[in-house]
């Protein structure tokens, strides 16, 4: 059996950590890396649990650090790893600071194909560190798995040989159709908004923060708005002196994988600065506002369940009005049959 070295060190990567495990564990030797990308319990270690997945097999304990920093440190711990166990393939998932850094180590060793779970995604904004990790890890691979016919057109854009690209669905979507049973368990009554916050780009620059949490002060007054703060979020908004727009606002802490997507799923409206979950609320059929100008997932936005309206306050208002009228609209798209991780599985295993 050939072995297969799967990178993981963010939240994202662990929900698609999930059903990838499930589908390669009879064909390959497999073997978990965390990173330690993500490091506290909550963001790590529940998710492993919760989800099932197996104990990582190597933890390379890089802890938060400035992301260039972070990339180094990990690539020299994961550069040993790999000269001491000879993986036939590396996987890297999605486009995290861990998936970049195992790019880069498995492109320089001789012997080890690289594989890129959910290529091709373009939001064509290099000032977002995910853009560049994404291209980058792309242009590496030998093996990349797009989720829809956009993300396989990126890449043909760009030259990408067609033998190296498999348009094989959404790996994440496996996962939420495992778990869809429990996710519509839930009732919670009286209709509300659900918001998450967490970029970079939208928590770290005061006057986009200040500008979103005042569309959110208003929004709270209409609808009642749960709030599951990410620990740099509730940083950011201490530091800052917003907590006043928040005085409406159902906060909670955050959330493991199942009950964020029971909320979700029975939210009037998500409003969002997150990638995975604008295709979680697409699928569950709820409505979504992205808190961000631009966003990789294209398919969100043709099929009219999802809308782009950066951080100015008149357009969230706007759109928040518009999709609170609007009919719920499910996305279709017939590779989200929940065996994406099948065909990745399989292509590996006769091509390897």
């Amino acid at each position: 059996m050939k072995t297969i070295m799967i990178i993981v060190g963010a939240r994202p990567n662990f929900v698609k950590l999930a059903p990838i495990v499930e589908a390669v564990k009879d064909k390959f030797h497999y073997r978990i890396v965390h990173t330690g990308q993500h490091y506290d319990d909550f963001m790590s270690n529940s998710f492993f649990k919760e989800l099932g997945i197996p104990e990582p097999d190597v933890n390379l304990e890089v802890k938060g650090s400035y992301p260039t920093r972070q990339t180094c440190k990990i690539m020299d711990k994961l550069e040993l790893l790999c000269y001491k166990e000879k993986p036939n393939c590396m996987m890297v998932v999605g486009d995290v600071t861990s998936t970049l850094a195992g790019a880069l180590v498995a492109s320089k060793m001789d012997g080890i194909k690289l594989a890129h779970v959910e290529a091709g995604e373009r939001s064509y904004d290099r000032s977002m560190p995910e853009e560049i990790n994404r291209v980058i890890t792309d242009h590496l691979s030998d093996f990349l798995f797009c989720t829809n016919n956009i993300s396989d057109s990126n890449l043909q854009k760009e030259g990408i040989d067609f033998d190296r690209r498999f348009v094989v669905g959404n790996v994440m979507i496996d996962n939420l159709i495992k778990w869809l049973p429990d996710i519509e368990s839930f009732n919670n009554g009286k209709p509300y908004c659900i918001l998450t916050l967490h970029r970079a780009g939208n928590v770290d620059n005061s006057e986009r923060l200040e500008n979103i949490l005042k569309a959110i002060h208003i929004i709270s007054d209409a609808i009642p708005v749960k709030f599951p703060v990410h620990p740099r979020t509730k940083s950011k908004i201490e530091q800052f002196g917003f907590d006043n727009y928040l005085d409406n606002v159902e906060i909670l802490n955050p959330m493991g994988y199942i009950e964020f997507l029971q909320h979700v799923n029975k939210a009037k409206l998500l409003l969002t600065d997150s990638g995975g979950a604008q295709i979680e609320s697409a699928f569950l059929g709820t409505k979504c506002i992205t808190l961000r100008d631009n966003t990789e997932h294209l398919c969100t936005l043709q099929q009219g369940c999802n809308v782009l309206t950066g951080s100015d306050p008149y357009s969230i208002l706007e759109n928040f009005e518009l999709m609170m009228d609007a009919p719920s609209i499910k996305q279709y798209d017939p590779l989200w049959d929940g065996k994406s991780s099948e065909r990745i599985s399989s292509i590996l295993e006769n091509r390897l």
